[in-house]
This record gives C-alpha cells, structure tokens and sequence, in this order.
C-alpha cells in the first residue's frame, strides 16, 4: 500500500493520517468473532497476559464494561497478524524508518451508551522517559463504524509541532490530560471511519474522543509502534530492521 508524496506531506503538516480500506472486510469479520461478547468474556475469565482497566460507574450492579484491553493480540489472532503485516509495516516504514517495534496492541471497545469520554492528551505525555524520542506512532484501526455520535476520534492539526505540552495526572485509566479533560474543541477535527479504516498519527498530536451516546459499541484497536533502540523498554517485538538487542 505505502503512501504517495501528498499523504506524507498531509501527514508532516497535520500529525495525522487517514487510510481507507486499510484492512479487508474479511478480516474485520474475523476480529468481530474473535471478540464478540468480549465484555462479559473477559469479566468472567480473562486471557492470560492481557491488562484490562475497566469502566468505573456510579451503581455497583452495572454490567463490567471495559473501557482499555492491553495486549488484544492475545485475543484476536487477526489483530495479532495484521500488527505485523506488510500493508502495515510499509506505511510506517514510509513515516517512521525500516527499523520498526511493537509497542503494544490496545482494544478500545468503547460500550454503547457506557463508554465513556478519552481526555485530550498527547501519547507522549504517558510514554516520556529518560532515553526516549517522540517518535513513536499509533495506527488506529476500526472494526466497527466509528462517527460523533458513538465517539470517534478527533484530532487537532498541527499540534505535533507544539512540543510536549503540561498534562494533569490523576490515578485512573487515562490519567495523563490536559487540562480540562475532555470538553468539545473549535480547534479540532473529528476522523469518522468505516470498519478496516486506519489512521496514522504522532506521538505529540493532540487527541481524544467524546462518550458514546448511541446504542451500539464503538469497537477500534490501538496498534502502538515505536523505533527500534529507542529506549529499549519500549520496544516489545523488532517488526523489521534490527533487532532489539542490537
């Protein structure tokens, strides 16, 4: 697939970018069996190795909501072939280099009429250390329809090249945001996006997303990808190029 001179230009100018049609709609099939009913699944018994922080709600009796699943290629075997296939791998080749590793691979199965809001926040903000560039890129992929409606992700242009800004920190899931939290945005851009669409952005660009107001669940996975050796805590599995212990 790779990508033409206009999209890395769109990209180096905004700090993100949209693939249609990035994944087949076969394999969206699949990951949608692969975790169908995966609140409840996982409530009961989870995947070993995987890292679930759940929805927190006012009432006791609600229903386990899962609000971030940590490694879901423990859970999907599509997800965990996609992660590393060429269609993939020559995108962020083309923005990132040919030495390319895995950070993580996240599920967001933000619940219909549960899911709740992600604060505004940059990934670097949760990725800063010592020996480490904001280099590294997210590839957000839909599995179902993502719009404002169910809480799609919105990003502010441009905002990758405004360095590293100052987060509040609270101890919850997402607790690195700017200040504020979520509110709505006049400075931001909503990236609505049918099943097996992508998108690509920086380390630095400002992102989040709105609740889900509408009945169905808002199902994406993260992929995280970081450069190899840089910072080598970050890097789970070398994908090309060198390895890690180079």
């Amino acid at each position: 697939m790779g990508l033409t001179n206009e999209e890395l230009r769109f990209y180096e100018t905004n700090g993100y970018l949209l693939k249609k049609g990035l994944v087949s709609s076969e394999d969206i099939a699949l990951i949608l069996e692969e975790v169908d009913d995966i609140h409840n699944r996982m409530a009961e018994q989870p995947t070993d190795g995987i890292g679930i922080s759940w929805e927190v709600y006012d009432t006791e009796d609600h229903p386990p909501r899962i609000k971030q699943l940590m490694h879901s290629e423990l859970v999907s075997s599509t997800l965990n072939r996609l992660l590393r296939c060429d269609e993939m791998l020559d995108i962020l080749e083309a923005l990132m280099g040919e030495n390319i590793s895995l950070y993580h691979s996240k599920l967001l199965p933000k619940a219909g009429g549960d899911g709740t809001a992600i604060p505004w926040h940059q990934d670097y903000a949760y990725w800063k250390n010592d020996s480490n560039k904001p280099v590294m890129i997210n590839c957000q992929l839909a599995i179902s329809e993502a719009n404002l409606e169910n809480g799609c992700i919105q990003f502010v242009p441009g905002s990758h090249n405004w360095g590293l800004q100052e987060h509040e920190r609270k101890h919850q899931t997402f607790g690195v945001f700017l200040p504020g939290h979520y509110q709505e945005r006049e400075d931001a851009v909503a990236v609505e996006m049918e099943p097996g669409d992508g998108v690509f952005f920086n380390a630095l660009i400002i992102h989040g997303s709105a609740a889900n107001d509408s009945p169905n669940d808002r199902l994406m996975n993260t992929f995280a990808y970081n450069v190899t050796g840089n910072g080598a805590t970050q890097c789970r599995e070398a994908l090309r190029g060198i390895s890690i212990d180079a």
